[in-house]
């Protein structure tokens, strides 16, 4: 489930960006860009949600836009994180699961010394349409 919380975006003397979470104590990121500071905002972002369900934590109130104080030059912009994404790339528990096949297909796949779970788990990331790294 997506969340948004507002960042504070600051513009550095180099010309990168300082990003931080006003409404959550989760450390700050960086991008030498805008649009790769936004995507580090989101890895931080889902990091830190994640990191509140696994400790039982709420998840703070997320604060007003236009209440948030900002020095000059910073600006202010909602980010959408989905700490689902995070809990894929760290939750590698596997599950066990039976399924039936007929004998004769069985029996050539063990001759020929395939790997169920991978073509299983292949078959299922192709029929959900997802990439690697989902």
């Amino acid at each position: 489930m997506k969340h948004v919380y507002p960042a504070v975006f600051h513009t550095t003397e180099e010309g990168w960006y300082s990003i931080w979470f006003p409404d959550i104590c989760c450390g700050a990121t960086m991008g030498n860009t805008l649009a790769e500071g936004l995507e580090n905002a989101e890895d931080l972002l889902s990091g830190a949600l994640y990191g509140m369900e696994m400790e039982g934590q709420k998840k703070p109130r997320v604060s007003v836009v236009s209440d948030i104080k900002t020095d000059d030059g910073d600006f202010v912009t909602l980010v959408s994180a989905d700490p689902d994404d995070c809990r894929r790339l760290n939750e590698t528990k596997l599950v066990k699961k039976t399924l039936v096949l007929p004998s004769w297909l069985n029996e050539k796949a063990i001759a020929a010394n395939v790997n169920f779970s991978k073509i299983l788990q292949t078959a299922l990331k192709n029929e959900l349409q997802l990439t690697a790294a989902e």
